[in-house]
């Protein structure tokens, strides 16, 4: 992130952690950058069940889906994870001074300079949501996701634009599975600290999915993009060549600098992949030349 951007914008970091962070990653850290760091403690009730949830229901919905071959779902800490970023991580005390945000996770690996400021681009085009790779969530984790979310829909019909990105995520009636990769996302705060938004998650959040399934943040801001965005005001960010874990997105034809291999990219070489970039290719009007 220094190398290949945040070292001629100068952006503060933000570090956020449901225990206090000790003295040597903050020295570690804040001696990598010549930018501000900040550090951060979660609440507590932003990192817990939720008061209307016991504990024994929880410990075996992990259990069960643990047996199901459910991905992390055993994992405590992840559903408080993807329940935090789904819903509270916008209301931290220390990210009320920013318009925007840039996600970043640990082994989350950029390839390619970056010349031009993605915030400055994202605001004067109103654009609210960014990505670089969108592939299919696994349906294990969201079994019940899709048709909590057409019950909000129903309930607030009313407040949903006309304008939507519907397309992208629906095949027919049923959700294709289709979702932005959360652990790089550019977003507006405006977005997430939205009426409709904080709606959609208090509707989803009462419904238990994110600790009795195993709800993933990455579909809940999808679904929520797709609802109450339009193909103008969300971005692929074709240009960002990053891996993290096994993925990798390396851009074919706007390359500035890059350190990969296009022909390694999963947008061409994974079906399960490719099936929605290539949705997102035709939603949006654009050539599919990653």
């Amino acid at each position: 992130m220094e190398e290949r951007f945040n070292g001629k914008y100068d952006y503060p970091y933000v570090f956020l952690n449901e225990e206090e962070f000790g003295a040597d990653f903050k020295q570690q850290t804040s001696a990598s950058t010549k930018s501000h760091t900040m550090y951060g403690l979660i609440s507590n009730e932003h990192w817990s069940l939720p008061s209307w949830l016991g504990q024994e229901d929880f410990d075996a919905a992990r259990a069960r889906m643990k047996q199901a071959g459910v991905l992390y779902a055993d994992k405590a800490s992840y559903h408080f994870m993807c329940r935090f970023y789904s819903g509270f991580f916008h209301q931290h005390p220390l990210l009320q001074e920013f318009d925007y945000y840039w996600r970043m996770e640990p082994d989350v690996h950029y390839y390619c300079d970056l010349d031009y400021d993605p915030f400055v681009f994202m605001e004067e085009r109103g654009i609210h949501y960014g990505f670089v790779i969108t592939v299919l969530e696994l349906p294990k984790t969201i079994p019940s996701l899709w048709n909590t979310t057409r019950g909000f829909m129903d309930k607030y019909a009313a407040s949903l634009p006309k304008q939507n990105l519907m397309d992208f995520v629906t095949s027919g009636d049923d959700y294709n599975l289709c979702h932005f990769w959360s652990n790089f996302e550019i977003g507006s705060f405006s977005f997430l600290r939205s009426k409709e938004y904080q709606a959609y998650f208090d509707y989803l959040d009462k419904a238990n999915g994110f600790f009795m399934e195993r709800w993933g943040d990455a579909p809940v801001h999808s679904l929520a993009a797709a609802m109450f965005l339009n193909k103008s005001q969300v971005h692929h960010f074709q240009d960002i060549g990053y891996r993290h874990n096994s993925f990798t997105h390396c851009p074919a034809r706007l390359r500035n600098n890059c350190a990969c291999d296009a022909m390694k990219s999963v947008d061409f070489h994974t079906p399960s992949f490719g099936v929605c970039h290539k949705r997102w290719s035709a939603v949006a009007g654009l050539p599919h030349d990653l």
